[in-house]
């Protein structure tokens, strides 16, 4: 056999290496067959769908259609039906006994909701709570010894680590994807929440509708957090998914659990970050921090002694690195406890004990809350079903009755009410409680304007209702 010696001697063996290095690296390409067997039986799809709602009716329309070509009446009569609107979404089993997670806006006013098994049993689902902030959602199937996953407590979870999601993409059952963390504690602002309360794990695996509320695994099979978001100009994966941490999903779910809503701590200011001459002028070395640039004089932080112009460093033991820390360690802290913030205030530092509120909610939000007491179970006469007002809910109003459902094409739905209205007062007669309510709508007289007053989002509203 003819020796090769020289560069060709030299070409072939650093190929022999690059042959053995790439071998190497495929046999620590991690198998995920195992994972998915055994932990996907645990994985649901979602389906929901709101009633259908009337669309708004045409201008101009003659008092007679008989006489209109069939194709014209078809198309005038068929912008007035009833239009349902559908969601499809993922979840998983949390407990033998039928708890299911998922995200909220896979069921956000949704009237049915049916979750399908891996084995395709169908339930019927029970709304327990939703958190929009979080965009996390509890549901309850009558079901038992049924298979569950469980959510990772820690949150050792590092950049490049390996994670596989299931779900159901565009509707296609218990399909997996793999990828790697592309980032952690990552701040997503969004249009529907004052601040971001959630720290997103970044990740570059193949998520896309359909997909939300599903799990999103570590190697060891534990839920490492809950599939909620994708950054796409196409509507596909382009490799920038977002998902919910199970640390901050287990407080989520205990709270929707033991009381159907999530109560997060709330300081009372407006914050932003700070550039290089900022934080030198702050007595800072480099700009780290949320700079309060405002007070609510009667929120927490303005009793506790912070003040615009302090430079937030620490957060009970935890660092502020920028402005978007600040909201998620505030959020996830127990309201009415004290706590040390450190703050930078004239160039000096300073340690202030802080006693956290509890965040205020919008009348959305409100309206998607259990109440203390129940709701009316019928629409009533202006087509309203309204439950009592709780402390949270009261978005500038001292007392009244909260609107939970409006019956389109109702007296109410006419005169521009919402879901989330707080009324106050109706045919100028103070409404304190659903009893004082009902009792007005009782005797109302038909087909007379009445004034009827309200609050939406802080603001007093006046309108006229007809009870036909």
């Amino acid at each position: 056999m003819q020796r090769l010696t020289g560069k060709w001697a030299k070409v072939i063996a650093i190929v022999s290496i690059s042959i053995l290095s790439i071998g190497s690296y495929a046999a620590e390409l991690p198998d995920f067959t195992e994972l998915i067997a055994e932990h996907s039986p645990a994985v649901v799809k979602i389906t929901a769908v709101s009633k259908g709602e009337i669309a708004q009716a045409p201008q101009n329309l003659p008092p007679n259609m008989d006489g209109l070509p069939d194709i014209f009446r078809e198309l005038l009569e068929r912008r007035q039906m009833p239009r349902d609107r559908g969601s499809l979404g993922s979840g998983f089993i949390i407990s033998s006994d039928g708890y299911v997670l998922t995200n909220d806006h896979v069921v956000d006013r949704m009237d049915t909701i049916t979750v399908i098994l891996s084995d395709q049993r169908e339930y019927t689902a029970t709304l327990v709570g939703s958190d929009e902030r979080s965009d996390l959602a509890l549901l309850k199937i009558d079901a038992n010894n049924l298979p569950t996953l469980s959510l990772a407590k820690d949150e050792t979870l590092k950049v490049g680590q390996w994670v596989v999601a299931i779900g159901s993409p565009f509707g296609l059952d218990y399909s997996a994807s793999a990828g790697i963390v592309s980032a952690i504690g990552r701040s997503i602002p969004s249009a529907h929440r004052e601040s971001n309360y959630v720290p997103f794990i970044q990740t570059d695996v193949a998520i896309n509708p359909g997909n939300s509320g599903g799990p999103l695994f570590n190697m060891d099979g534990e839920v490492v957090g809950i599939n909620s978001q994708i950054y796409s100009p196409s509507g596909g994966s382009v490799g920038l998914s977002f998902a919910i941490p199970s640390s901050l999903a287990i407080d989520v779910v205990a709270q929707l659990k033991d009381k159907g809503r999530v109560d997060r701590g709330w300081l009372g200011v407006m914050i932003q970050d700070v550039d290089k001459d900022l934080a030198s002028s702050l007595g800072m070395d480099k700009p780290v921090g949320a700079l309060i640039s405002e007070v609510d004089e009667q929120g927490p932080a303005a009793k506790s002694g912070l003040k615009a112009g302090d430079l937030i460093i620490k957060f009970n033991g935890s660092d502020v690195h920028t402005s978007s820390d600040l909201p998620y360690l505030v959020g996830r802290t127990t309201p009415k406890t004290k706590v040390p913030v450190v703050i930078m205030r004239k160039g000096k530092e300073q340690t202030l004990s802080v006693t956290v509120g509890i965040l205020p909610v919008s009348p959305e939000e409100a309206a998607a809350r259990p109440a203390s007491a129940p709701a009316q179970s019928t629409v009533d006469a202006l087509g309203l079903i309204v439950a009592p007002l709780e402390q949270t809910q009261r978005g500038g109003a001292e007392a009244g009755v909260v609107v939970r459902d409006v019956k389109p094409r109702s007296p109410a739905a006419e005169a521009g009410l919402q879901v989330g209205d707080v009324i106050t007062q109706l045919a100028f007669t103070d409404i304190k409680s659903p009893a004082d309510y009902a009792k007005v709508v009782k005797g109302l007289p038909k087909n007379e304007p009445q004034a009827i007053r309200f609050y939406r989002q802080g603001r007093s509203v006046f309108r006229s209702v007809i009870l036909k």
